[in-house]
């Protein structure tokens, strides 16, 4: 199977992330883009598609990702299956905690992705998020957070990677 991950990374942890989620899915090609230097329309051309982007401060979509933002409405995603990981700090963010995720997944669903690799919400300490799913129970993507859980960063994308192939 042939799937693109793209991200934005600007301390290197979503590029730290990527780099793992590529070595778990080992036995498919897994191409990486770093939104800072290639388009979401080049990773676009493939039919399953990994998208990782993490949340600043209050809320806020990362730097790259928002070079790219308003590019992300041109997408013709129908037919594609979209899975995304995000970051952020549950405790110091706590009432934005992924909420770039819970974003890029709102603008691509509008875009029609079939969106893949939900995440259960037990086991993060938080107050609120847009990245939840509607019924508050589930995250739209693997929610990870490696400035208070990183112990739990392999184990989480080991799980999510497979789920995801699965969903794939």
């Amino acid at each position: 199977m042939k799937i693109a991950l793209i991200y934005g990374s600007t301390t290197g942890n979503t590029e730290d992330v990527a780099e793992k989620i590529q070595e778990n899915l080992a036995g498919h090609e897994v191409q990486l883009f770093d939104v800072a230097d290639a388009s979401p329309a080049e990773a676009c051309v493939f039919d399953r598609i990994i998208m990782g982007i993490p949340t600043w401060d209050y809320g806020e979509i990362q730097s790259e990702w928002e070079d790219v933002w308003e590019d992300l409405d041109e997408l013709e995603l129908n037919g594609k299956r979209i899975a995304l990981f995000g970051l952020g700090d549950q405790i110091g963010y706590g009432d934005w905690f992924l909420d770039a995720m819970g974003k890029l997944h709102d603008k691509l669903v509008e875009a029609g992705a079939e969106m893949v690799g939900y995440w259960p919400n037990e086991g993060y300490d938080f107050s609120a998020s847009v990245a939840l799913t509607p019924d508050g129970k589930q995250f739209v993507g693997l929610a990870l957070d490696e400035d208070c859980q990183s112990e739990l960063t392999d184990e989480r994308v080991s799980k999510w990677c497979k789920q995801v192939l699965a969903e794939f």
